[in-house]
């Protein structure tokens, strides 16, 4: 850190700085991270959604396994919400960038404010509703994927440490409060669409027997 530029007194600050400084450091890594903490990562939590839904409709017992990995999706949109729309105007802590104007921002600075970290908030709903579901390839699939979210979230300079830790532990918390009664209603429903197709592959994976008696009814 060069001298005149004194960072608050507040552990978080001090660990921004530290992240902050490693980026200055790494120029090579600014390409990829500046996309990947954008869009990139959330595009690839999404990808790892439907994975996850695909293989659900070939579980034991399909309805189940399916209504998890609905909720581990929808989950994630409420959880947003919820951090986007009520935690972030509620708390309102200003960007770091505001507080430390000589930190090395590599995305275009916003006024909007900064805990939750909404991107944090996707990902720690991600990883706990596929942990949830019980697709651990998935599941540990979108752990490596959501933690580096999280860290490239401080290291393009856009959020504080204690900004995505509480992001990660509102979209956590929002999927396992919500787990219990989210399930049961989403898999009552998809036991509805069983039987009845051709909507019925949304939740199950048809048999060669059925996709025979299917085509066979359609032709």
């Amino acid at each position: 850190m060069p001298p005149g530029r004194p960072i608050p007194n507040s552990l978080d600050a001090h660990w921004y700085m530290d992240v902050n400084n490693f980026a200055v450091h790494t120029p090579w890594a600014h390409g990829f991270m500046s996309f990947y903490a954008h869009f990139g990562a959330i595009g690839i939590l999404m990808v790892l959604l439907l994975w996850a839904w695909w293989r659900a409709r070939s579980a034991e017992v399909p309805s189940r396994a399916v209504a998890t990995v609905l909720w581990a999706a929808g989950g994630t949109v409420v959880a947003w919400i919820i951090s986007h729309y009520i935690l972030k105007p509620l708390v309102a802590r200003p960007r770091p960038y505001f507080a430390m104007p000589y930190a090395e921002v590599l995305l275009h600075k916003t006024t909007g404010y900064s805990f939750p970290s909404g991107h944090a908030t996707v990902a720690g709903a991600v990883i706990v509703g596929l942990w949830m579901a019980r697709d651990r390839l998935v599941a540990a699939l979108a752990t490596v994927v959501g933690l580096l979210l999280a860290f490239g979230r401080i290291y393009v300079g856009m959020h504080y440490p204690g900004d995505v830790a509480g992001g990660l532990l509102v979209g956590a918390f929002v999927i396992l409060v919500l787990f219990k009664p989210a399930v049961a209603l989403l898999e009552w429903f998809d036991d509805l669409l069983l039987g009845h197709p051709p909507l019925d592959f949304l939740v199950a994976k048809r048999t060669k027997h059925q996709a025979e008696q299917l085509r066979a009814s359609s032709g």
